[in-house]
Protein backbone atom coordinates (compact mmCIF):
# COMPACT_ATOMS: atom_id res chain seq x y z
CA UNK A 1 0.00 0.00 0.00
CA UNK A 2 1.54 3.38 -0.90
CA UNK A 3 3.22 5.17 1.93
CA UNK A 4 2.90 8.97 2.01
CA UNK A 5 1.85 8.88 -1.61
CA UNK A 6 4.77 6.72 -2.69
CA UNK A 7 4.27 3.08 -3.47
CA UNK A 8 6.79 0.30 -3.77
CA UNK A 9 7.44 1.20 -7.39
CA UNK A 10 7.61 4.93 -6.71
CA UNK A 11 9.47 7.08 -9.21
CA UNK A 12 10.77 10.43 -7.86
CA UNK A 13 9.29 12.27 -10.84
CA UNK A 14 5.87 11.47 -9.42
CA UNK A 15 4.83 8.43 -11.42
CA UNK A 16 4.26 4.80 -10.60
CA UNK A 17 6.09 2.29 -12.76
CA UNK A 18 4.56 -1.02 -13.75
CA UNK A 19 6.36 -3.90 -12.15
CA UNK A 20 8.31 -5.87 -14.73
CA UNK A 21 9.96 -8.33 -12.36
CA UNK A 22 8.90 -10.28 -9.32
CA UNK A 23 9.69 -8.76 -5.96
CA UNK A 24 11.46 -11.77 -4.61
CA UNK A 25 13.03 -15.05 -5.42
CA UNK A 26 10.62 -17.49 -7.08
CA UNK A 27 10.29 -21.20 -6.69
CA UNK A 28 11.16 -23.40 -3.78
CA UNK A 29 14.54 -24.48 -2.58
CA UNK A 30 16.16 -27.37 -4.44
CA UNK A 31 15.63 -30.74 -2.82
CA UNK A 32 18.67 -32.14 -1.04
CA UNK A 33 20.71 -34.44 -3.19
CA UNK A 34 20.94 -37.97 -1.95
CA UNK A 35 24.41 -39.35 -1.69
CA UNK A 36 25.35 -42.32 -3.81
CA UNK A 37 25.99 -45.46 -1.83
CA UNK A 38 28.02 -48.56 -2.57
CA UNK A 39 26.14 -51.55 -3.93
CA UNK A 40 25.71 -54.33 -1.42
CA UNK A 41 24.16 -56.89 -3.70
CA UNK A 42 22.96 -57.67 -7.17
CA UNK A 43 26.44 -58.23 -8.55
CA UNK A 44 27.91 -54.89 -7.56
CA UNK A 45 31.36 -54.64 -6.04
CA UNK A 46 31.38 -54.20 -2.32
CA UNK A 47 32.67 -50.83 -1.18
CA UNK A 48 32.67 -49.36 -4.70
CA UNK A 49 32.83 -45.55 -4.78
CA UNK A 50 30.57 -43.24 -6.78
CA UNK A 51 31.93 -41.97 -10.04
CA UNK A 52 33.44 -38.50 -9.91
CA UNK A 53 33.39 -35.71 -12.43
CA UNK A 54 29.63 -35.15 -12.48
CA UNK A 55 28.86 -31.51 -11.54
CA UNK A 56 25.10 -31.98 -11.17
CA UNK A 57 24.89 -33.53 -7.67
CA UNK A 58 27.65 -31.34 -6.27
CA UNK A 59 26.07 -28.19 -7.67
CA UNK A 60 22.71 -29.18 -6.22
CA UNK A 61 24.31 -29.69 -2.80
CA UNK A 62 25.96 -26.24 -3.01
CA UNK A 63 22.63 -24.67 -3.99
CA UNK A 64 20.97 -26.31 -1.01
CA UNK A 65 23.64 -24.99 1.35
CA UNK A 66 23.16 -21.46 0.02
CA UNK A 67 19.39 -21.82 0.34
CA UNK A 68 19.78 -23.00 3.92
CA UNK A 69 21.94 -19.98 4.73
CA UNK A 70 19.28 -17.71 3.25
CA UNK A 71 16.61 -19.36 5.42
CA UNK A 72 18.75 -18.89 8.52
CA UNK A 73 19.56 -15.21 7.90
CA UNK A 74 16.18 -14.23 6.49
CA UNK A 75 17.90 -12.17 3.80
CA UNK A 76 16.89 -12.32 0.20
CA UNK A 77 19.48 -13.33 -2.44
CA UNK A 78 20.15 -11.23 -5.52
CA UNK A 79 17.20 -11.27 -7.93
CA UNK A 80 15.37 -8.82 -10.21
CA UNK A 81 13.37 -7.43 -7.27
CA UNK A 82 16.38 -6.83 -5.04
CA UNK A 83 17.43 -3.54 -6.65
CA UNK A 84 13.95 -2.05 -6.26
CA UNK A 85 13.71 -3.26 -2.67
CA UNK A 86 16.99 -1.48 -1.89
CA UNK A 87 15.81 1.72 -3.58
CA UNK A 88 12.52 1.66 -1.67
CA UNK A 89 14.39 1.23 1.62
CA UNK A 90 16.86 3.97 0.68
CA UNK A 91 14.14 6.50 -0.13
CA UNK A 92 12.50 5.82 3.21
CA UNK A 93 15.79 6.15 5.10
CA UNK A 94 16.91 9.34 3.36
CA UNK A 95 13.51 10.99 3.78
CA UNK A 96 12.97 9.99 7.41
CA UNK A 97 16.51 10.15 8.84
CA UNK A 98 18.35 12.35 6.36
CA UNK A 99 21.41 11.58 4.28
CA UNK A 100 23.93 11.78 7.12
CA UNK A 101 22.03 9.51 9.53
CA UNK A 102 21.06 6.91 6.92
CA UNK A 103 23.51 4.02 6.61
CA UNK A 104 24.15 1.30 4.06
CA UNK A 105 23.77 -1.34 6.79
CA UNK A 106 20.45 0.08 7.95
CA UNK A 107 19.11 0.30 4.40
CA UNK A 108 20.22 -3.27 3.72
CA UNK A 109 18.47 -4.44 6.87
CA UNK A 110 15.19 -2.81 5.83
CA UNK A 111 15.48 -4.36 2.36
CA UNK A 112 16.41 -7.73 3.92
CA UNK A 113 19.58 -8.07 1.89
CA UNK A 114 23.27 -8.31 2.72
CA UNK A 115 25.04 -4.90 2.76
CA UNK A 116 27.43 -6.28 0.13
CA UNK A 117 24.52 -6.39 -2.32
CA UNK A 118 23.90 -2.67 -1.82
CA UNK A 119 27.52 -1.97 -2.72
CA UNK A 120 27.25 -4.40 -5.63
CA UNK A 121 24.28 -2.59 -7.17
CA UNK A 122 25.14 1.02 -6.30
CA UNK A 123 28.75 1.31 -5.14
CA UNK A 124 28.66 4.14 -2.60
CA UNK A 125 26.02 5.90 -0.49
CA UNK A 126 26.30 8.94 -2.78
CA UNK A 127 25.49 6.80 -5.81
CA UNK A 128 22.63 5.11 -3.97
CA UNK A 129 21.15 8.52 -3.11
CA UNK A 130 21.50 9.62 -6.73
CA UNK A 131 19.70 6.48 -7.92
CA UNK A 132 16.98 6.89 -5.29
CA UNK A 133 16.34 10.43 -6.51
CA UNK A 134 16.49 9.43 -10.18
CA UNK A 135 18.31 12.71 -10.79
CA UNK A 136 19.55 13.14 -14.39
CA UNK A 137 23.13 14.17 -13.54
CA UNK A 138 25.68 13.46 -10.83
CA UNK A 139 26.45 16.59 -8.74
CA UNK A 140 29.80 15.04 -7.93
CA UNK A 141 30.83 15.66 -11.53
CA UNK A 142 29.46 19.23 -11.66
CA UNK A 143 30.67 20.71 -8.37
CA UNK A 144 34.38 20.58 -9.39
CA UNK A 145 33.47 22.65 -12.45
CA UNK A 146 31.76 25.22 -10.22
CA UNK A 147 34.86 25.44 -8.03
CA UNK A 148 37.35 25.54 -10.91
CA UNK A 149 38.64 29.10 -11.23
CA UNK A 150 38.78 32.15 -9.02
CA UNK A 151 36.71 32.35 -5.85
CA UNK A 152 34.87 35.48 -6.95
CA UNK A 153 33.46 33.72 -10.02
CA UNK A 154 31.80 30.81 -8.21
CA UNK A 155 28.37 32.46 -8.25
CA UNK A 156 28.30 32.98 -12.02
CA UNK A 157 29.68 29.51 -12.74
CA UNK A 158 27.10 27.97 -10.45
CA UNK A 159 24.20 29.66 -12.26
CA UNK A 160 25.65 28.84 -15.68
CA UNK A 161 26.08 25.13 -14.91
CA UNK A 162 22.69 25.01 -13.19
CA UNK A 163 20.96 26.39 -16.29
CA UNK A 164 22.98 24.06 -18.50
CA UNK A 165 21.38 21.09 -16.72
CA UNK A 166 17.84 22.41 -16.33
CA UNK A 167 17.62 23.80 -19.88
CA UNK A 168 18.89 20.58 -21.47
CA UNK A 169 16.76 17.57 -22.52
CA UNK A 170 17.93 15.69 -19.41
CA UNK A 171 16.55 18.50 -17.27
CA UNK A 172 12.98 17.29 -17.82
CA UNK A 173 13.44 14.72 -15.03
CA UNK A 174 14.63 17.43 -12.64
CA UNK A 175 11.65 19.60 -13.60
CA UNK A 176 9.23 16.77 -12.89
CA UNK A 177 10.94 16.16 -9.55
CA UNK A 178 10.48 19.83 -8.64
CA UNK A 179 6.79 19.70 -9.57
CA UNK A 180 6.32 16.62 -7.42
CA UNK A 181 8.08 18.23 -4.44
CA UNK A 182 5.56 21.08 -4.46
CA UNK A 183 2.64 18.74 -3.73
CA UNK A 184 4.30 15.76 -2.05
CA UNK A 185 5.99 16.16 1.33
CA UNK A 186 7.88 12.89 0.91
CA UNK A 187 9.47 14.09 -2.33
CA UNK A 188 10.13 17.50 -0.77
CA UNK A 189 12.14 15.86 2.03
CA UNK A 190 14.24 13.94 -0.46
CA UNK A 191 14.83 17.00 -2.62
CA UNK A 192 15.78 19.07 0.41
CA UNK A 193 18.34 16.49 1.54
CA UNK A 194 19.69 16.11 -1.99
CA UNK A 195 20.20 19.83 -2.62
CA UNK A 196 21.67 20.41 0.83
CA UNK A 197 24.11 17.50 1.05
CA UNK A 198 25.01 16.80 -2.56
CA UNK A 199 25.26 20.33 -3.96
CA UNK A 200 25.35 23.24 -1.49
CA UNK A 201 27.48 21.60 1.19
CA UNK A 202 30.07 20.46 -1.36
CA UNK A 203 30.39 23.99 -2.74
CA UNK A 204 30.43 25.86 0.57
CA UNK A 205 32.93 23.57 2.28
CA UNK A 206 35.49 24.55 -0.34
CA UNK A 207 35.06 28.31 0.00
CA UNK A 208 36.70 28.83 3.39
CA UNK A 209 33.72 30.44 5.10
CA UNK A 210 32.68 30.26 8.75
CA UNK A 211 31.14 26.79 9.35
CA UNK A 212 28.52 28.40 11.57
CA UNK A 213 27.27 30.37 8.55
CA UNK A 214 27.00 27.38 6.21
CA UNK A 215 23.32 26.57 6.83
CA UNK A 216 22.16 30.16 6.26
CA UNK A 217 24.35 30.69 3.21
CA UNK A 218 23.22 27.42 1.69
CA UNK A 219 19.55 28.20 2.30
CA UNK A 220 19.89 31.63 0.70
CA UNK A 221 21.53 30.14 -2.38
CA UNK A 222 18.73 27.56 -2.61
CA UNK A 223 16.07 30.28 -2.62
CA UNK A 224 17.61 31.75 -5.76
CA UNK A 225 18.42 28.54 -7.60
CA UNK A 226 15.19 26.68 -6.91
CA UNK A 227 13.24 29.88 -7.44
CA UNK A 228 14.92 30.32 -10.80
CA UNK A 229 14.06 26.76 -11.82
CA UNK A 230 10.47 27.19 -10.69
CA UNK A 231 9.90 30.46 -12.54
CA UNK A 232 11.72 29.39 -15.71
CA UNK A 233 10.47 25.83 -16.12
CA UNK A 234 7.32 25.31 -14.02
CA UNK A 235 5.53 28.66 -13.79
CA UNK A 236 7.20 29.86 -17.02
CA UNK A 237 7.20 33.50 -15.99
CA UNK A 238 8.29 35.78 -18.83
CA UNK A 239 10.73 37.16 -19.67
CA UNK A 240 12.69 34.81 -17.36
CA UNK A 241 11.26 31.71 -19.08
CA UNK A 242 12.73 32.60 -22.47
CA UNK A 243 15.69 34.74 -21.43
CA UNK A 244 19.14 33.98 -22.77
CA UNK A 245 21.07 31.95 -20.16
CA UNK A 246 23.95 34.43 -20.08
CA UNK A 247 21.52 37.22 -19.27
CA UNK A 248 20.39 35.29 -16.21
CA UNK A 249 23.97 34.44 -15.28
CA UNK A 250 24.88 38.14 -15.30
CA UNK A 251 21.78 39.10 -13.31
CA UNK A 252 21.69 36.34 -10.69
CA UNK A 253 25.36 35.33 -10.44
CA UNK A 254 26.41 38.32 -8.28
CA UNK A 255 23.55 37.65 -5.85
CA UNK A 256 24.61 34.01 -5.51
CA UNK A 257 28.20 35.14 -4.99
CA UNK A 258 27.15 37.47 -2.17
CA UNK A 259 25.25 34.66 -0.49
CA UNK A 260 28.26 32.38 -0.81
CA UNK A 261 31.13 34.62 0.28
CA UNK A 262 29.83 38.11 1.06
CA UNK A 263 29.16 39.53 4.52
CA UNK A 264 25.94 38.42 6.18
CA UNK A 265 23.71 40.61 8.35
CA UNK A 266 24.67 40.42 11.99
Amino acid sequence: EPRNGIGPRWDPIGEFRDATHGAGARGGHPAPTQRLTASVGGGGRRGSRPRRGRAGPRRAEADERRAAMTRRTGRRPGNPGTREAILDAARTAFAERGYDAASIRGIAGTAQVDPALVHHYFGSKDQLFLAAMNFPVDPGQLVPKVLAGDRDGVGERMVRIFLGVWDSPTGSAAQALLRSAVSNEWTARLLREFVTTQVLRRVLENLDVDPVELPLRGSLVATQMIGLAMMRHVVRLEPVASADPETLVAAIGPTIQRYLTGPLPS
